[in-house]
């Protein structure tokens, strides 16, 4: 093959290996990070400590008990005088129990294993204590099994008439019914690229490596190019941030909801600094062996003795 249809050939794989490192990172990330119920339930646990997180829970589950208070069968009488306080004070106090903790981590693993389910298309009929899926209807959250655990504790605090607080059973909506189908064949496009893209990207890259005329000038920029893959991932997570933030319902914590994106995306932010690291450092090497290599190259030139002329035949007359 002649050199430069090769340093064609070479720098088009390199390129597009390149191109599809960021979007395997981010696909691997998806399907094997947050679609594995025990990693998500571990990145989400240490939000339960967050105060954020905590008060945005407290502000509305307090206001949903109180909600329920007042269309229940308290129309008047001592429950009303200063209801409002004692409830916000037990569910503020309650979100920093250690048994706000367990139920935060049941939750979490109980909603999760719903939305698999109904991103899989499994068992229809999915429940559990806190997240159910019901075939093609929507991802909902129930709410009752905190409410009866707050309830315990104003009942423990002696707070008048708190043992008839009803417990209502809020269910709240995790992935709304319309939205499944899209969602779904989104789920089974990432299922198959988490694993195929990384490989790609790495086949490409070996390939156009080997096919190169000048091997080192092609590693350098494979790891330039990793080096601003990496960059771009970075840069990508800051922009889906602030566009997260700002575009939140009503009623939601800004804090709080950028407090679980960080926990989600914590560990594709260390996947795009260690791509940036190492791409970098890739190509520093490669430029510092070279340079010495010449400056060797150089020296042995240098210090090679010069060979002694070859004398001319001496002519001899007749």
């Amino acid at each position: 093959m002649p050199h430069r249809l090769r340093s064609a050939l070479s720098a088009v794989l390199i390129a597009l290996a390149c191109l599809l490192l960021p979007f395997g990172a981010l696909s691997a990330w998806a399907a094997y990070g947050l679609a594995d119920t025990g990693r998500y339930v571990t990145t989400m646990a240490p939000l339960a400590e967050n105060p954020y997180v905590q008060d945005a829970i407290a502000d509305n589950l307090g206001a949903g008990i109180v909600h329920a208070i007042d269309v229940g069968p308290f129309d008047a009488g001592p429950f009303d005088v200063g209801a409002g306080h004692f409830v916000q004070d037990a569910v503020h106090s309650f979100t920093r129990t250690e048994a706000f903790r367990a139920a935060w981590d049941t939750a979490n693993r109980a909603t999760h294993e719903a939305v698999l389910h109904a991103l899989r298309d499994d068992d229809p009929n999915t429940q559990s204590p806190y997240g159910s899926y019901g075939g093609e209807g929507a991802v909902t959250i129930d709410l009752a099994p905190v409410t009866a655990q707050v309830k315990r504790q104003l009942t423990d605090d002696h707070v008048p008439l708190a043992s008839h607080i009803p417990i209502a059973h809020t269910e709240v909506a995790v992935l709304p019914a319309q939205d499944l189908v899209p969602l779904r064949k989104g789920f089974r496009v990432l299922e198959v690229a988490g694993f195929w893209l990384p490989v790609t990207a790495g086949v490409l890259a070996v390939t156009g490596i080997a096919l190169a005329v000048r091997r080192r000038r092609a590693i350098t920029a494979t790891a330039l190019g990793t080096a601003l893959g990496g960059a771009l991932l970075g840069v990508a997570l800051v922009i889906v941030r602030r566009l997260t933030l700002s575009d939140l319902p009503p009623g939601v914590s800004a804090p709080a909801a950028g407090a679980v994106y960080d926990a989600l995306t914590a560990t594709l932010r260390t996947v795009s600094w260690l791509l940036l690291a190492l791409g970098l450092a890739v190509a520093v090497g490669m430029w510092v062996t070279d340079r010495y290599g010449r400056a060797g190259r150089l020296r042995r030139a240098s210090a090679a003795p010069v060979p002694a002329p070859v004398p001319e035949p001496t002519r001899v007359r007749a």
